[in-house]
């Protein structure tokens, strides 16, 4: 549920940041004096067509084609990479004479490659979840382009100025 709740805000708030920029308004004009009343009755039978022909509703709230990337099991991080490094340092540092400080220089060199470890897996999650992103919001221009286009010709099929 959380991870459902978390996808539906990522999209939303890519939309709002493309739609401006991909999914404008068209302007519609009655080029052949066509009444109030007929614009409204062709522009809804424009939108039903143009809805029928793309699979698109600009109506529908729309969620995300595929699901976020998952987020990898936690690896390394500071305290389990010092944990191993102290072992590994200890048993070292006992067969050459020192086991306390081959501990040390263990946990430190364990502790700085598991930050490591985790910071560079930390990095790889973000650019996933970003280009995920990315593909969600041109998804949905492209497919919001296709409809605007639909519903444009038809109107201009019947006597519309579209732009």
């Amino acid at each position: 549920m959380r991870i459902k709740t978390y996808t539906a805000f990522l999209l939303a708030c890519a939309v709002s940041v493309a739609a401006p920029v991909g999914a404008q308004e068209l302007m519609i004009y009655p080029a052949q004096g066509q009444s109030q009343d007929q614009m409204e009755k062709d522009k809804f039978e424009c939108y039903s067509w143009a809805k029928q022909q793309t699979g698109f509703d600009p109506m529908q709230v729309h969620t995300a084609t595929a699901p976020p990337p998952q987020k990898e099991a936690p690896k390394g991080g500071l305290l389990k990479g010092g944990a191993r490094g102290a072992a590994l340092g200890a048993v070292g540092g006992a067969i050459a004479g020192n086991a306390g400080k081959g501990a040390a220089i263990g946990a430190a060199t364990g502790g700085l490659l598991g930050g490591m470890r985790r910071s560079d897996q930390r990095r790889r999650e973000e650019h996933a979840r970003q280009q995920w992103e990315q593909e969600q919001t041109a998804n949905y221009a492209n497919q919001r382009n296709q409809y605007n286009r639909a519903y444009g010709a038809c109107l201009e099929g019947r006597g519309y100025t579209v732009k």
